[in-house]
């Protein structure tokens, strides 16, 4: 049993259900450790923290160091896995109104013109670098918008001072962000070739944008390379990460086709963002799998609250709960006590908080919604690598259950494919 989290399946599932997926679960995990599954040539992230480049971990930690010394924001250019990862991990532990250190700005995820626009203006007046994160260099949403911040930061420093501020993460070896920067002098990291984008939090993609923004990644590589030993175990019996991943196929083959994943911290949304990329696009195949979405509670217990108590009996909830806050506010006493809420005198929000998650999982179970609680004590660098790994695995074992190969994203493809032939690229 994992000493960072403790997963509950009580109110989902029991555990004769649970026991009929034992020897399908050995198979799978020996198919992951021998790759010799589906996808086996996208399966490097799986001993990645035992096997990653410690050598450009301190090049990243002493680079983030520069950046931190000389720029007031860092731009990071890169779209899906590429974003999404760092992202979460950055707004989960600094929070939504950390004004220390480096500003970090998510860019190049959208072609919201409008967004685009205000970025670019904001920027005039702040001294950035670049972070520019693409494994061929030709996505179209990432190389428009270092294109655009490129062009801005050579006109405001010049081309000399500018590739001093460009950091790019992408091939090792070949492609157009590779050769563009052999051919300027960027510094570079190794986004590895055999690591797909939405399973790169723990390479360089997510590390030095992490590193800039003042986490601690070494302590974050050492929770995951925890979780990486504590989740390669084919005892289901005593595996959480494989209860869970068996859960989920359980609930799947019995007339749930939507998984609600559930925080209730307004700067954990954006880890919800990353695990319904993680798990969409890399179950949602052959007409299978379930549909990941997303809640913030209490906020979001005022819209869909009805509708999970109420509604069509179409999902699960997996609720991600963290017991310690990093901060905390006292509710104090008014003389008047027109509001009623001097019977929270003296308490504090967190103690508020977690009455709403007991009070709202015994409502939606009795309620016949099944909940999953994943809890952590605390949530740090440390934790937050255990948490991110231990549902990279869980997503394999998933998807590998459907027989669906969990690194390939075929139906993406198509989209681009018109999107292209309208813009009248060349060969489209």
């Amino acid at each position: 049993m994992s000493k960072v989290l403790k997963v509950s399946l009580d109110k989902a599932v029991d555990s004769a259900s649970l026991s009929e997926y034992k020897e399908k679960v050995k198979e799978i995990n020996e198919g992951i450790n021998s790759k010799s599954l589906k996808g086996n040539d996208f399966l490097g992230w799986a001993d990645y923290p035992t096997t990653y480049d410690t050598e450009e971990l301190k090049q990243i930690i002493k680079d983030a160091a520069y950046v931190r010394e000389n720029y007031e924001v860092l731009v990071v250019c890169g779209i899906g896995g590429s974003y999404l990862g760092p992202r979460a991990v950055i707004e989960a532990l600094n929070g939504l109104k950390n004004d220390s250190g480096v500003e970090i700005i998510f860019f190049g995820n959208t072609f919201s013109p409008n967004y685009t626009a205000q970025i670019l203006k904001y920027l005039e007046n702040k001294k950035f670098a670049i972070n520019v994160i693409s494994k061929s260099g030709t996505t179209t949403e990432t190389s428009i918008s270092f294109r655009l911040v490129k062009d801005l930061l050579e006109k405001k420093v010049g081309k000399e001072e500018a590739r001093k501020a460009i950091f790019a993460t992408t091939d090792k070896e070949k492609g157009a962000l590779k050769s563009l920067s052999n051919k300027e002098g960027y510094q570079t990291y190794v986004l590895p070739g055999d690591v797909g984008g939405r399973y790169s939090v723990f390479t360089a993609v997510g590390l030095f944008p992490m590193a800039v923004a003042g986490i601690d990644v070494e302590a974050f590589m050492e929770g995951a390379l925890l979780a990486s030993k504590d989740t390669n175990n084919d005892d289901l019996a005593s595996n959480p990460c494989y209860q869970y991943a068996a859960t989920r196929d359980y609930m799947y083959r019995h007339n749930k086709s939507v998984e609600m994943f559930v925080t209730y911290e307004s700067q954990y949304t954006q880890i919800c963002e990353w695990l319904k990329q993680l798990f969409g696009e890399s179950e949602g195949k052959e007409k299978k799998a379930l549909f990941p979405a997303s809640a913030t509670f209490t906020t979001d217990l005022h819209s869909l609250g009805q509708f999970i108590q109420d509604g069509t009996p179409l999902l699960f909830e997996t609720i991600i709960y963290v017991i310690e806050p990093k901060e905390d506010v006292i509710i104090p006493g008014d003389k008047e006590d027109l509001d009623g809420l001097n019977y929270l005198e003296g308490k504090n929000i967190s103690y508020v908080n977690r009455k709403a998650f007991e009070g709202t999982l015994e409502a939606h179970t009795s309620g016949g919604v099944p909940c999953i609680v994943i809890e952590l004590e605390k949530l740090d660098s440390y934790s937050m690598g255990y948490l991110l790994y231990f549902f990279m695995r869980a997503c394999a074992m998933s998807a590998y259950l459907l027989e669906i190969n969990p690194f390939d994203q075929p139906g993406v493809e198509i989209y681009k494919k018109n999107m292209f032939h309208l813009l009248g690229k060349k060969g489209y």
